[in-house]
Order: C-alpha cells, then sequence, then structure tokens
C-alpha cells in the first residue's frame, strides 16, 4: 500500500515522532542525570522539540535550552535587511553557546527547513552571510568537531522540506511520505528502536575494527570518472556509529547514520574524482560536480550546475580546498536502497561513500582527544571554517586499501564491502 492510498488521520506517525525524540535522547545524547541541553529547532519542527524536552527531562535533565528558527524570518533578513548586515553574525549567541559546551552542556540538533530556502536570494549575500556565521560560530563548533561533548543531529519533515522531495504529491501526503521515510532511516520505525540501534553500532563497530587493524595509509577509488587516491592522515582512526566524547559519554552523533570515516591527510590527495548524487547546499543544487587534486589541494572544479556557488564555497579559507573527512558507505544502504534525494546532507551523505572539504575531526585520530590542534595539523589533519560532505560513491565504484609498502586490499567492489 503507498502513501496515496494510506488514510492519514495527521501525517507524522505520533507513535514513532515519540520514538525519535526517545532514541535522540538515549541512544544520540546519551543524556546523563544533570546535564544540561541546548537544541536548536526551526519553529515548525515543535512538536518534536516538546518530546524531546519531556524525555530529557525523564532521563534526569538540568535545563533543557530550545533556540528556534524560522524560514519566513530568514527570508525577511534577505529581502529587506541592510546590507552591511550580512558581514555580521550574532557573536553574542555564539559565545553564549560556547560556554555552555565548555560547562558540559550536551547539543542537539533538529533540521528540517526548506532545503531550497535561499534559492531565490542574492548568492553573494548567502556567502558573506555563511562566511560571517562560521566565523562567529567557531568557537562553540571547535568544541563539536573535537568532541569535547556528547552532540546528536536528526530531522523533522517539515512541509516546506517535504515539497522539494515529494514536489507532485499534495502538502499532506508530502509530509506523510517524509515523516515515513525519516522513521526509517532512524531505525523508529520498530518497536524497539533503541535496541535497533545497539544492533546496528555493533555492525558498524566491526567495520572500524577490521580498517583500523589494515592501517592502510591510502584509499585507491576508480570507476567511471574517477581515479583518486587519498592518503590517510598519520595515526588515523576510523569511527562509525557510536562513539565516546571527551566528556566520557558515548553518543551517536548523526541519526541515521550508514557511514564508517577517518581523516584523510590534507596534502595527500591526488587524482580526479566526479559527485554520484547532487550536492543541496545553502538554497542551492550544485549538480555533477568534478574535481582534480594535485598535493592535497583542489586545482580544478566544475559543476554542471551551481559551479559559482561551488568555487565561492573552495575560496572561504585556505583549508575549504582540502579534505577533512573520507567516509565509506555501502551502495546497499537503507538510504540508497530508498531512491529518494534528500535535499538534506544528514540523510543523502549516508547513501553513498563521501568526501568532505574542510575541517577534519580530531576524533579520527589515536589518542585524538590528547593531541594539540598543532599536532593534529603535523599529522595531516586539515582546518577551515566550513565542513561539506559530497557524494562520491556508486554501484560502479571500486576502493582498494594501499598499505605504505604498496600492498593492496580490496575494500570495495561495484559499491559493496569486499
Amino acid at each position: 500500500m503507498t502513501a496515496h492510498q494510506r488514510n492519514f488521520p495527521t501525517p507524522i506517525d505520533p507513535v514513532k515522532l515519540d520514538r525519535l525524540a526517545e532514541v535522540a535522547v538515549k541512544i544520540g545524547l546519551q543524556l546523563q542525570p544533570g546535564q544540561d541541553l541546548l537544541l536548536t529547532a526551526p519553529t515548525v519542527a515543535l512538536p518534536l522539540v516538546r518530546k524531546i524536552a519531556e524525555h530529557a527531562y525523564k532521563a534526569g535533565a538540568g535545563l533543557v535550552t530550545p533556540i528556534f528558527s524560522d524560514e519566513a524570518i530568514t527570508l525577511s533578513r534577505y529581502r529587506f535587511g541592510q546590507d552591511h548586515s550580512f558581514d555580521r553574525a550574532a557573536s553574542w549567541l555564539y559565545d553564549g553557546m560556547s560556554k555552555a559546551f565548555a560547562a558540559n552542556t550536551a547539543r542537539l540538533a533538529i533540521v528540517g527547513d526548506d532545503p531550497m530556502l535561499l534559492s531565490g536570494q542574492d548568492p553573494a549575500k548567502v556567502a558573506r552571510a555563511s562566511k560571517a556565521n562560521s566565523i562567529a560560530y567557531k568557537p562553540a563548533l571547535e568544541k563539536i568537531v573535537t568532541f569535547d561533548i556528547n552532540w546528536n543531529i536528526i530531522a523533522y519533515p517539515s512541509p516546506s522540506w517535504a515539497k522539494q522531495v515529494f514536489p507532485e504529491d499534495e502538502e499532506d501526503v508530502a509530509v506523510a511520505k517524509l515523516a515515513d521515510a525519516i522513521f526509517a532511516a532512524s531505525r523508529v520505525d520498530n518497536n524497539d528502536a533503541v535496541a535497533a540501534w545497539e544492533k546496528h553500532n555493533a555492525a558498524l563497530r566491526s567495520r572500524t575494527e577490521w580498517l583500523n587493524g589494515q592501517r592502510f595509509s591510502a584509499l585507491h577509488y576508480t570507476g567511471p570518472g574517477t581515479d583518486l587516491t587519498i592518503g590517510l592522515a598519520d595515526g588515523h582512526e576510523w569511527e562509525g556509529g557510536a562513539s565516546t566524547a571527551k566528556n566520557g559519554i558515548t553518543c551517536n552523533a548523526n541519526i541515521p547514520t550508514e557511514e564508517v570515516f577517518t581523516t584523510p591527510h590534507a596534502r595527500r590527495v591526488d587524482g580526479h574524482v566526479i559527485s554520484s548524487k547532487p550536492l543541496s547546499y545553502q538554497g542551492s543544487l550544485i549538480d555533477n560536480i568534478a574535481v582534480r587534486f594535485e598535493g592535497g589541494r583542489i586545482v580544478e572544479a566544475k559543476a554542471s550546475r551551481g559551479e559559482e556557488v561551488l568555487n565561492k564555497v573552495l575560496d572561504t579559507d585556505e583549508g575549504a580546498r582540502r579534505l577533512g573527512e573520507v567516509a565509506l558507505v555501502p551502495h546497499s544502504s537503507p538510504i540508497s536502497k530508498s531512491g529518494l534525494l534528500f535535499f538534506n546532507t544528514l540523510f543523502d551523505e549516508n547513501a553513498a561513500c563521501h568526501i568532505a572539504l574542510g575541517q577534519c575531526y580530531s576524533k579520527c585520530f589515536i589518542d585524538g582527544t590528547k593531541l594539540s590542534p598543532e599536532q593534529i595539523a603535523a599529522q595531516g589533519g586539515n582546518k577551515s571554517l566550513i565542513h561539506i560532505d559530497w557524494m562520491i560513491g556508486s554501484d560502479q565504484i571500486d576502493i582498494d586499501g594501499v598499505h605504505a609498502d604498496g600492498r593492496r586490499v580490496p575494500v570495495f567492489r561495484k559499491g559493496e564491502w569486499a
């Protein structure tokens, strides 16, 4: 029976929504008694925010503080805001968030805004506002990318997002379809979602243990339009599923997640690669990305759509043209099988192997929590204001692990674990 045929008294199943909130608190954050929670969300996600607050307080949370964004207010800025305001951001707010994280406050983000919200706005203003926001957010973001605290991202099926994914459907049907897709990908479409996540985390952990045992020096990707060698950072460590933050709390940063990932060496990437899925970035769709790396740096970049936006991203700072993450995802992942383009990296990155431009994660190093920024950089870790994932995997991509002595081990064949 399709979503068209079902009778939806409400587009979003309240039982599964409650399970998503429970999974976010118990698995995503593993929120501790007495721990505060800072939560950001679009206004439309209020029903999920309320459920999260309920489960957080049941888990013994100290204070739950929500901060909301609103699509109409965001658009008002671009339509009526003074030009000089696009070079500013609410640094006072991010300073407060940084202080909260320093005091061991957990972080939860709910995504759900229209991914193409800014598509009709001046791309120069969008780029300026994004850069100003990145600079202001840096003190808080550093505590996330260095995994100082337990944090988590989940999604809510807003009407504007649903209509992007299912443009041919009536709004209620589109919301119901997107809700079903989110619930399935987030593993809350069964009665014991917490147990399902524990099983999934164990499967991802077995992959990371194998990769960490191999100690590859590089990965070599081959396929249509792709011949790319990604050197791996010295002392890199593969992660996937649940990870333990510096505060000692084990959490799942992304729900959903199908990836295992690590840190590439920022100066040891060579060759060319094309994207296998479009990248939705700040209201623009960037499609058919084709780049060439030399010595770790992108020296040539093209796209059939959104090329101007791509080049603005690459010019953000010195680290924006280098890689901060490499991730392996089988083509048979549930999100890939859905056949949907979510226009949202949280989901789309879990449909295919991907790489990320920009900032690396310090947790993807052996004893990464003890390394200084200078040590991370010396071992090949990249530094940037951005971290943008885009997909390069498909059922036609082969990946070999390359040892320091040149020995090669099949890792992926035709998009699946070898």
